[in-house]
């Protein structure tokens, strides 16, 4: 068996049973696939099915199909090589659920402002750089303090201790690359529990925002040479990568890596990977290596 398909639910919406599974086996059955057992990863929540014999992503397309309207998530991947030894995460929308900036524009009274163009960038409509530069120029003046207000409001996304920690536990590498920040790169990595992280700088003076980043600035160029120079480091190639993220900035480092994952992604995203978690948290990366919920570790 040299392909697996894994379906993967919400934790808190445990829908996978024996009736679904047999439906997805069939599927496989119809498009060319010889496949396995049901190998339970987490009962209710994910699952394995090892299958040979059909292209990977016939295979994918007829399994999304016989689910339509279910809230799974379906993915296949290669059966060997699954356990990643470097995980880099994109953080706004993905390690916390908000837009940092859009964040720091709702304390400043500009969100109707800038929440547009973010939206715009994300989707991949706009330039990132330009984009950035344009938002930031909107918070000119405001006090150095709404930086301390948004982090204390941010929100965690459910699920991202358990995979930082999980795969440190295992020798993984685990860094935090995002084109926000390091304002909030750093607190969200120290918070979340990664080896490193990396963002833009706000520049400050007596205490306010300027309205500008210091050059150069991160976007989807530098995620993916930032990813390739951490492989490099390691000695491993980029195939032992999982790469997470849900914006047009992520696509470059998720096409990249062994396993590059949309989680909750932009239409963009969805059509440039394969691999998407739309239902599941951040623990669905982990059953996506084969991790059983049994092995994981919480921070």
């Amino acid at each position: 068996m040299d392909l697996v398909l894994t379906l993967t639910t919400a934790p808190d919406q445990p829908i996978l049973d024996d009736s679904l599974t047999r439906h997805l086996r069939n599927a496989l059955a119809i498009a060319g696939g010889s496949p396995g057992a049901v190998d339970w990863l987490a009962p209710g929540i994910a699952c394995d099915i090892a299958f040979a014999g059909a292209d990977a992503k016939a295979a994918q397309a007829a399994a999304r199909l016989a689910l339509a309207g279910q809230p799974v998530d379906v993915n296949v991947g290669p059966a060997l090589g699954r356990r990643k030894r470097l995980l880099v995460a994109d953080m706004d929308a993905t390690i916390v659920e908000a837009e940092t900036l859009d964040e720091l524009a709702a304390l400043a009274g500009v969100a109707d402002r800038v929440v547009p163009i973010t939206e715009r960038a994300m989707r991949g409509e706009l330039n990132f750089r330009e984009a950035a530069i344009e938002r930031v120029a909107l918070l000119e003046g405001q006090p150095a303090s709404i930086i301390d207000r948004a982090l204390a409001g941010l929100r965690y996304t459910p699920g991202g201790r358990i995979l930082v920690a999980t795969m440190r536990a295992n020798g993984a590498y685990c860094a935090l690359v995002s084109g926000g920040f390091d304002a909030f790169t750093g607190p969200v990595r120290d918070a979340v529990g990664f080896d490193r992280s990396e963002g833009n700088h706000l520049i400050l003076a007596d205490g306010r925002l300027t309205g500008r980043i210091r050059e150069p600035i991160l976007g989807k160029d530098a995620k993916r040479t930032l990813l390739e120079e951490m492989a490099a480091a390691r000695g491993i190639g980029l195939d032992a990568a999982v790469t997470v993220g849900d914006g047009a900035n992520d696509i470059p480092m998720l096409q990249a890596a062994g396993l590059g994952v949309g989680f909750h992604p932009k239409p963009l995203v969805r059509q440039s990977v394969p691999v998407s978690v739309d239902h599941g948290d951040l623990t669905a990366l982990l059953y996506l290596q084969g991790y059983r919920a049994t092995e994981f570790v919480t921070a």
